[in-house]
């Protein structure tokens, strides 16, 4: 019989990560704890941690680091759950639950079952039932109707940046707050306690975002969208660079779980080909996103951050719809894992559904909030938008001063813009340039250093 680890030693381990605001390797945890242990007792004693959700890891190999999740205490590790929302589960959802939270030797050792995807039948079988998809479809319909795809992400393409980056980062261990990620995201400032790639993890979702809103007329589910979108996501965050935007060709783990992986190179490539094919025949865009992150983090397709990929590609179907999207706002970190191993261990979806319809009410109900406090979109910058964008930043990364910008707009305008709509546009980049702040730069995507050195310029050419 295994060893019982007492509740003291366990609660020393932890109170040592919480020491570390931007997580910690297992040598430094080492080393902050006040009783010396063997290396392998503290890895041994880590894997239980994490096996019960109380601790989680973040990266590989040599960037790996252990952090206490969203809600506990950094200086005594103890669980406080008072403002963290609570799920309502299925009695099916709750089954999931008791199990995965049991011990690790009492689970199964279970690997990769192909029958799982092959009995799915696009638009014959179904996770989500006809009331639940309605039910989403309902919540989800902004009143727009007949636009182009992704017209309502990019009318709430602000606050969607700031949400679901923030959101997504949470459920993979990231202690920044929402307002450390808004100034991240707004004005390129990292927050002050937190490791490098707390802040990389939250810029990588950033661009993944702009690429599915800003393509949504071409993204789907294909490998140029997955892959590209893993490589967005992994991007300075993987041991081996090039393994971002590759299939996965070495063995992997999933700690605190008893699911192993697919191992063998050429079956993970057809797997994925068909999770692919499958996934873009079913024409219900909810369905289509559940079944996602379902399949997805099941193949475990890439070499790490396949949960991300998983909750961003559920977006594709409600960006390209004009559905609101998801942002997994609130969704607990503990209830999302336990979800994910019921998938992985029991090929079991309930727990996952309950998360995922819960999530998705709430995401609506605060995209619909936004969008009422934002008003009525312009259409002329709605249209012109990616032109916008690129001729404000070329200014600004220029350092142009006012009366070139002057010149420089009107001729970029005579060669690009539709001759009605020349003056309108020259007016509208113009406003952009005089209202330009510390505060909203970042929508160009021009950086700190850049846009301070076109202020100096502006203001002296004023």
């Amino acid at each position: 019989m295994a060893k019982q680890v007492s509740d003291t030693d366990l609660a020393a381990v932890e109170q040592a990560i919480g020491r570390f605001s931007g997580g910690a390797s297992a040598l430094v945890i080492l080393d902050a704890l006040a009783r010396p242990i063997p290396l392998r007792t503290l890895q041994h004693r880590i894997k239980y941690l994490a096996g019960r959700g109380r601790v989680f890891k973040v990266g590989n190999g040599r960037s790996t680091k252990y952090h206490l999740p969203a809600g506990r205490s950094r200086e005594d590790a103890v669980p406080s759950t008072d403002d963290e929302p609570t799920v309502p589960l299925s009695p099916s959802g709750i089954s999931i639950r008791d199990y995965v939270q049991g011990p690790l030797e009492a689970r199964a050792p279970v690997g990769y079952d192909r029958g799982f995807l092959d009995l799915y039948r696009p638009n014959v079988s179904a996770y989500l039932s006809r009331t639940e998809r309605a039910h989403l479809v309902e919540i989800g319909r902004p009143r727009i109707a007949g636009q182009p795809a992704g017209t309502y992400a990019k009318q709430i393409l602000s606050r969607l940046l700031i949400d679901l980056s923030w959101n997504s980062s949470r459920l993979e261990g990231n202690t920044y707050s929402l307002l450390d990620t808004r100034r991240l995201i707004e004005l390129g400032e990292e927050a002050d306690g937190h490791g490098q790639l707390e802040a990389q993890m939250i810029l990588n979702h950033k661009d993944a975002i702009e690429f599915l809103v800003n393509a949504a007329e071409e993204v789907g589910f294909n490998r140029y969208t997955i892959l590209n979108l893993h490589a967005l996501l992994a991007n300075n965050l993987l041991a081996d660079p090039a393994a971002a935007g590759r299939l996965r060709y070495i063995a992997v783990g999933i700690e605190g779980s008893v699911f192993l992986p697919l191992e063998v190179p050429q079956l993970i490539e057809e797997y994925f080909d068909q999770i692919l094919a499958t996934a873009a025949a079913i024409r219900d865009p909810f369905e289509q996103a559940f079944f996602a992150m379902v399949q997805m983090p099941y193949l475990q397709p890439f070499d790490d951050v396949n949960k991300r990929v998983s909750r961003l590609a559920a977006n594709i179907p409600l960006i390209k719809g004009n559905f609101s999207p998801l942002s997994f706002t609130d969704v607990p970190h503990r209830t999302y894992t336990d979800a994910v191993l019921g998938v992985y261990e029991m090929r079991r979806v309930d727990l996952l559904k309950d998360v995922f319809i819960w999530a998705y009410e709430r995401s609506a109900a605060r995209h619909g909030a936004v969008r009422q406090s934002l008003g009525e979109p312009d259409p002329f910058r709605l249209r012109y938008r990616s032109e916008l964008r690129e001729i404000v930043g070329e200014l600004i990364r220029g350092g142009l001063r006012r009366k070139d910008a002057a010149a420089r707009i009107a001729a970029w305008a005579r060669e690009k813009i539709a001759r009605e709509d020349q003056p309108r546009f020259i007016e509208v980049v113009e406003y952009e340039l005089i209202s330009m702040h510390e505060g909203n730069f970042a929508r160009y995507q021009i950086r700190p250093s850049e846009f301070a050195a076109w202020q100096t310029v502006w203001a002296a050419s004023a």
